[in-house]
C-alpha cells in the first residue's frame, strides 16, 4: 500500500512543477525520489522475520550423557586488543575471565589473546589474570553467578544474598572482591633485564606464551582449567599487516596448529561474556543434525552498558539489532558485525557447505536466477562469468587434494609431506604442512602424538609476517582484506558461497561491551563504518556485480547488502533536504504550489503510511518508539555529518590514494557515570550539522518577519516552510544538546526556544517601534528619479 501511495505521490510532485522556483522544486523531487528508493531497500528484506528459541535442555541429553564425555564441539575464542592506553588492560582481563569461567566444558574452551600493540602492560595484566583465574574459575561455577566478568559482578546494584544459600558464599565473594589491581597498575616483573621484544610495535618478532591449559595449571580446587594464550603476530616495516582482519586470521592459524577446534568464537576486547551459557546457546544451532551443516555462523545482537537512559545518540542500535537483523534471519542470514559470532571454521576456510558440495558438479544445469535444483528449469545452463568459473576450478582441484588427503594415514611420511604441499593447498593456505592437515579435519583436534614444543614453533612461523604473500589470506579465506569494515565483507562472500547463518537472541544477552557515548566518538565510529560501506562499493566485492555466478546469494540478501553499502550516498540528498527549508524561508519561495483537495488526501495518505509501517515494525519487534526516534534523529546526524565525510573520502582513497587512519575509541569514561557523554571534543564533522542548525535557524526567525511585514495574508504559506524546518532542528536537536555540553540547571530545549523567541520579539519591536521616524514613499521615490537607481 506505502508502495501505491508513493507512485501516487511521485506521480503528482513530478506532474506539478513549481516554475517560481524550479532550481528548488527539482532538487527536492530527486531527493524524495532517492529517499523513497533507500526505504524500499530498507524494507524488502523485512518481509520474513523470524524469533527464534533455543532448547538448552535437549543439547545436553544428546551430548552429554552421565558418565560419559561430553561430545559438544570445542570452541576457540578470539580476543583482540591493540592499545593498552585506549583498551585498558583491566576490560581485557573482565573479558577473558568471563571466557575461561563459562558454563561449558574446560577441555572444550581454549581462549587466544591478540595484542597488535605488542605491549609488555598488556602481556603481564594476562599473566595476573591467568593467576587470578584460578580462583575466580571455581568461585563462578561452585555458585553459579551472573555475569562472570568480576568488575560488571561487583558493580550490580543488587541483593547478593538473595537465594544464596551455602554459607560460604559471603565469605568467598569477598575473598573475591579483595583482589584488586594497584592504582597505579600492574608491576613488571621481569627483573632480569631481559628486553621487551615488542619495545617496538611496528618492529618485533611473533610472540606466543601459553598460560593456562598445560599440565599443571589448574584452579585452586585442583580442577582443570580452560587454556589461555598470549599471541602477538611478527611485524616488520614494508609489509601489509591489514589491522584487526589480519590479525584475527593470525589467531585462526595458531589456534588451528595448537587446538583446532571446529568452531570460533571471536570478540572484541570490551565485550565480555554476560551470559554464561551463550556458547550452549549457539550450539543449539551449529550442532543440529538438520541445519548445523550449512550455517557458517551465529550472530548474537551487541548489547552495552554505561549508555545513559535515553540513548542520546543511539548507541543502542535497537533498530538495527532488533528490527534489520530479525528480517534478515528469515531470508538467508544476519549479517556479520564484527564481534559475538560463532564461526565454522571451515567457512572461514574458503569451502562451501556441504549440501553445495555434493551439487558442484550437477551445479551448471541451475536456474540462472534463483539457483534452485535443475527441477526448476529442466535443461536450462546458468551462465557463469569467467571470473566464477575460474573459481569453481580452483576449488574442484582444492576439493579433489583434500579427497587424497583424508586417506592421509594410509601413507608413509615422506608421501604424506609430498600430498600436503601440493601447489593448491600451498598457494592457498601458505607453506605449513602442520596448519594445510588441520584444514582437513572438519571435527577439529589435534593428533595425540603431536609435540607441544614443535607445535609452539609451527605457531610462531604461521604469524610471520610474511606467511600471507602469494597465499588466499584475505582474498578468499579468513577474514577479507579491502575494507575497514572487514566484517560485513567476511559474512557476505561466505554467503555468496551458499552458506546462510543464524541470529540468535537469549533472553539473557549473550554478550555485552562498551560504546563510546561521547557525540565525536560516535561521530567518528559511524564515519569508520560508512568509509568501509564505501570502500566495498568501489572494489570487486560489491553487491551490484560480485556473485552472480554462483547463483547461491538470495536476491532479498543482495538487496540487503546493498542496503548496507549504498546508505552513506544518501548524505548527499539529505544534506540538500536539510538546507531547502531554510533556503524557502529566506527567499520566500517553496518547493510544492498550491495545494488541491487530491494532493491533500495524497499528502496526509503518505504520512499516515509511514506511522503504519512503523507501528507494524513496532508491533512484530518489540522496539519502542523512543528507540525508533532516536534511531531517525541519528540517521540524520550521522547522514549530514560522518557519512557525507565518508563518501568524499572514500573517493579520494579510491581516485588519489589518499588513506584515512583511524584511532581505537577510548572504551572508557574519565568522569563519572555518564561523564563522557558531556565531553565534547573539536571535529570536522561537527561543522555540517551546525551550519545546518544556524541557517534553519536564522531561517525562522527571517520567515516570521517576512510575514510580519507583509501581513495575515502570508501566514498561511509561512506554516508549510517552518514546519520542514522544525523537521530539521528536531532531528538535530541530539546534535544541539551535545555542542553545549552539561546543562545541569537549564534545559537546552529552553536555551533554544529562548533563542527563536527573542529573536522574533526583537523582529517584531523593531516593526513597530514608535521612536523611528516613517518615510512617506512618495518623497523617496521623488528623490530617486535624479539618479540611476
Amino acid at each position: 500500500m506505502r508502495l501505491i501511495i508513493l507512485g501516487l505521490f511521485f506521480h503528482y510532485r513530478v506532474t506539478n512543477p513549481v516554475d517560481s522556483a524550479f532550481a528548488l522544486w527539482l532538487t527536492s523531487v530527486i531527493c524524495e525520489i532517492w529517499f523513497a528508493f533507500s526505504w524500499v531497500l530498507d524494507q524488502f528484506p523485512k518481509w520474513y522475520p523470524i524469533n527464534r528459541d533455543t532448547y538448552i535442555g535437549r543439547l545436553s541429553a544428546r551430548y552429554e550423557r552421565e558418565g560419559e564425555p561430553s561430545e559438544l564441539a570445542a570452541v576457540d575464542f578470539f580476543v583482540s586488543t591493540v592499545d593498552p592506553l585506549k583498551e585498558p588492560p583491566l576490560i581485557t582481563a573482565n573479558t577473558v575471565l568471563s571466557i575461561l569461567a563459562l558454563d561449558y566444558p574446560v577441555d572444550k574452551v581454549s581462549c587466544y589473546v591478540s595484542d597488535d600493540g605488542a605491549a609488555m602492560l598488556s602481556f603481564e595484566s594476562l599473566v595476573e589474570t591467568a593467576d587470578f583465574a584460578r580462583k575466580w574459575v571455581p568461585f563462578c561455577k561452585k555458585f553459579s553467578i551472573e555475569p562472570r566478568a568480576p568488575e560488571f559482578y561487583f558493580s550490580q546494584k543488587i541483593d547478593y544474598l538473595k537465594d544464596k544459600v551455602q554459607s560460604s558464599f559471603v565469605k568467598e565473594r569477598r575473598a573475591m572482591k579483595a583482589q584488586k589491581t594497584p592504582e597505579e597498575g600492574w608491576t613488571m616483573q621481569d627483573g632480569t633485564g631481559t628486553p621487551w621484544p615488542g619495545n617496538n610495535t611496528r618492529d618485533h618478532p611473533g610472540m606466543i606464551q601459553v598460560f593456562l591449559g598445560y599440565s599443571g595449571a589448574r584452579d585452586i580446587d585442583g580442577n582443570e582449567l580452560p587454556r589461555l594464550v598470549y599471541v602477538s603476530r611478527e611485524e616488520r616495516p614494508g609489509y601489509q599487516h591489514h589491522k584487526k582482519a589480519g590479525a584475527e586470521n593470525a589467531l585462526v592459524r595458531v589456534s588451528a596448529v595448537l587446538t583446532n577446534a571446529p568452531f570460533i568464537l571471536n570478540l572484541d576486547c570490551d565485550h565480555y561474556v554476560n551470559n554464561s551459557k551463550a556458547v550452549r546457546e549457539a550450539m543449539c544451532f551449529l550442532m543440529d543434525p538438520e541445519v548445523g551443516r550449512d550455517v557458517c555462523y551465529v550472530q548474537f545482537p551487541q548489547r552495552f552498558d554505561g549508555i545513559d537512559r535515553s540513548d542520546r545518540y543511539a548507541n543502542r542500535n535497537t533498530v538495527f539489532f532488533d528490527v534489520n537483523m530479525k528480517g534478515l534471519d528469515g531470508i538467508q542470514g544476519p549479517v556479520y558485525v564484527g564481534t559475538g559470532c560463532v564461526f565454522n571454521r571451515q567457512a572461514l576456510y574458503g569451502y562451501g557447505p556441504p549440501s553445495m558440495r555434493s551439487l558442484s558438479k550437477s551445479s551448471s544445469s541451475s536456474c540462472s536466477w534463483c539457483g534452485c535444483c535443475s527441477c526448476c528449469c529442466p535443461g536450462k545452463k546458468a551462465p557463469k562469468d569467467p571470473s566464477e568459473l575460474y573459481r569453481d576450478a580452483k576449488r574442484e582441484e582444492l576439493d579433489a587434494a583434500i579427497f587424497n588427503l583424508r586417506e592421509i594415514d594410509n601413507y608413509d611420511d615422506y608421501e604424506r609431506s609430498m600430498l600436503i604441499s601440493q601447489r593448491s593447498f600451498e598457494k592457498t593456505f601458505g607453506l605449513s604442512s602442520v596448519f594445510i592437515e588441520s584444514t582437513i579435519m572438519e571435527n577439529g583436534g589435534v593428533a595425540e602424538s603431536a609435540n607441544p614444543s614443535t607445535l609452539i614453533k609451527e605457531a610462531i612461523h604461521v604469524i610471520s609476517c610474511g606467511y600471507e604473500e602469494k597465499t588466499e589470506w584475505g582474498k578468499e579465506i579468513g577474514w577479507i582484506y579491502g575494507s575497514v569494515t572487514e566484517d560485513i565483507l567476511t559474512g557476505f562472500k561466505m554467503h555468496c558461497r551458499g552458506w546462510r547463518s543464524i541470529y540468535c537472541m537469549p533472553l539473557r544477552p549473550a554478550f555485552k561491551g562498551s560504546a563510546p557515548i561521547n557525540l565525536s566518538d560516535r561521530l567518528h565510529q559511524v564515519l569508520r563504518w560508512a568509509l568501509g560501506s564505501v570502500e566495498i562499493f568501489l572494489s570487486r566485492h560489491c553487491p551490484l556485480w560480485y556473485g552472480f555466478g554462483g547463483g547461491r546469494l538470495k536476491w532479498l540478501q543482495r538487496m540487503a547488502y546493498i542496503n548496507t553499502i549504498v546508505y552513506p550516498f544518501t548524505s548527499l540528498p539529505l544534506i540538500a533536504y536539510c538546507t531547502l527549508p531554510a533556503i524557502c524561508l529566506l527567499t520566500g519561495k517553496f518547493i510544492i504550489p498550491t495545494l488541491s483537495n487530491l494532493a491533500s488526501v495524497l499528502f496526509l495518505g503518505l504520512f499516515l503510511s509511514i506511522i503504519v509501517t512503523a507501528v507494524l515494525e513496532l508491533r512484530w519487534s518489540g522496539v519502542s518508539i523512543e528507540d525508533l526516534w532516536r534511531n531517525e534523529q541519528f540517521w540524520v546526524i550521522g547522514g549530514v555529518s560522518a557519512h557525507l565525510f565518508a563518501v568524499f573520502q572514500g573517493f579520494l582513497k579510491m581516485l588519489a590514494g589518499i588513506d584515512t587512519n583511524f584511532t581505537v575509541t577510548a572504551k572508557a569514561a574519565e568522569d563519572a557515570e555518564f561523564g563522557e557523554l558531556y565531553i565534547v571534543k573539536w571535529t570536522t564533522l561537527l561543522i555540517p550539522p551546525t551550519t545546518l542548525l544556524i541557517i534553519n535557524m536564522v531561517g525562522v526567525v527571517a520567515g516570521f518577519s517576512d510575514a510580519l511585514n507583509k501581513g495575515y495574508e502570508a501566514w498561511g504559506p509561512l506554516f508549510g516552510k517552518v514546519f520542514f524546518s522544525f523537521w530539521v532542528i528536531l532531528h538535530l536537536y541530539p546534535f544541539l544538546k551535545g555542542l553545549m555540553g552539561r546543562q545541569n540547571r537549564t534545559p537546552t530545549i529552553v536555551v533554544l526556544w529562548s533563542v527563536l523567541l527573542a529573536s522574533v520579539f526583537s523582529l517584531v519591536w523593531v516593526r513597530i517601534n514608535p521612536f523611528i521616524n516613517t518615510v512617506d514613499s512618495t518623497i523617496v521615490a521623488q528623490t530617486c528619479t535624479s539618479i540611476d537607481c
